[in-house]
């Protein structure tokens, strides 16, 4: 991506932003401090999200607070101290777009009638929304100023409900790409699923926390129904979670528990991309959302199910049949059928299913293209 020119970067700087987000995810340190590089702006960020590590603050130059989230009742939560920045010399916010942020919904209103400009960044529309939430969300959206979507489904259908073209702006989603790159360019196969299942079996993987909503349950009994057919995998879990120990439970009980490595929560890049590269499938039964862009970042295509209203946005960075498959949602056979299907068929020429995972990533799922997009907004 090229620089921003010295007319671009002084027309930039003319706009005071004002980032206010529910936490600073440490995989989003790269989109972070491309915004803390090329434009004037503050950050705000709140104090916890479940057991996800923290980035440090320190790398950013403008980081002013961090704000607690404070729960009221069920998913309602507050974010304590953030309304009184809409007084601040702010002529845009870029605000997490959640429908569950009371406070995002008076900063929104003062918004108004401070004559400020709020991004919203969300997922927008799942397809799945009943009436009164649909309601909601039209008017919480439409009091932006622009609607910042993870993903082209979203726009689609906010479109089908009534919203602008213009009012909506596509950004993707994004990990340490710089980082993901850097590692890309040393990657090269590697014996390690060999030296630990002293096997050549096809290697599966997944990464992400171990949790219900990930449905890791089905790949279980996949993999066991797979070995009833003599067709032996090997699964290794990169993650922690609430589900491990029922998940070891249920791996002793299937009797598939020899081809399984619980390799445990892991931040260290480098191991994670040794991990990921010398597998031959990334596996994510629920729902896919960032493991999807990480897997593709190694060259590792993705299997997930088909329920598009029940998945996150990134399932989009799946091309069926090119970086991924995707099977009958909870359809342990379905599953089954599709591993089995891309193992034994589509995973031929390995090299060439790299080039097309890292394809999608370097056109769409990066921070340059999230800086672009808000830059053509900011600037316009």
């Amino acid at each position: 991506m090229m620089k921003p020119s010295k007319t671009e970067k002084k027309s930039l700087t003319r706009q005071k932003i004002c980032l206010i987000y529910n936490f600073a995810q440490h995989y989003r340190y790269n989109i972070f401090k491309l915004l803390d590089e090329n434009f004037q702006i503050d950050f705000v960020f709140g104090d916890k999200m479940d057991d996800v590590k923290k980035m440090d603050y320190s790398v950013l130059k403008n980081f002013i607070k961090e704000v607690k989230n404070e729960t009221i009742i069920g998913p309602l939560y507050f974010q304590k101290g953030v309304i009184s920045l809409i007084k601040g010399n702010y002529s845009f916010f870029i605000v997490l777009g959640d429908i569950h942020c009371l406070s995002t919904w008076i900063l929104l209103i003062l918004a108004k009638i401070y004559k400020k400009k709020v991004l919203l960044w969300t997922h927008g529309w799942y397809g799945k929304e009943k009436f009164y939430i649909k309601s909601l969300k039209k008017i919480f959206l439409g009091m932006a100023y622009k609607i910042l979507l993870y993903g082209d489904y979203a726009k689609n259908l906010m479109i089908q409900e009534g919203f602008k073209t213009s009012k909506l702006a596509v950004i993707y989603n994004s990990l340490n790409y710089n980082q993901n790159i850097e590692l890309r360019k040393k990657l090269k196969k590697s014996s390690i699923y060999i030296e630990h299942f002293k096997n050549p079996n096809p290697n599966l993987v997944f990464i992400g926390r171990l949790t219900a909503i990930k449905r890791l349950d089905l790949l279980f009994k996949a993999i066991y129904l797979l070995k009833k057919k003599s067709k032996h995998y090997n699964l290794t879990l990169i993650g922690s979670g609430a589900k491990e120990s029922e998940l070891k439970s249920l791996a002793n009980d299937l009797n598939i528990k020899g081809g399984l490595w619980f390799y445990g929560s892991c931040y260290e890049e480098e191991k994670i991309s040794e991990l990921i590269y010398n597998a031959d499938l990334c596996i994510s039964p629920g729902n896919v959302g960032l493991t999807a862009i990480h897997s593709l970042s190694y060259g590792t295509p993705v299997i997930t199910h088909d329920n598009f209203a029940e998945q996150m946005p990134e399932f989009e960075a799946i091309v069926d049949g090119v970086t991924g498959l995707f099977f009958e949602q909870n359809n342990v056979r379905s599953l089954a059928g599709q591993i089995e299907n891309w193992c034994s068929k589509m995973n031929k020429n390995r090299e060439q299913v790299r080039i097309d995972c890292y394809e999608i990533i370097d056109s769409k799922y990066n921070p340059y293209v999230q800086l672009d997009v808000i830059k053509s907004i900011i600037n316009s």
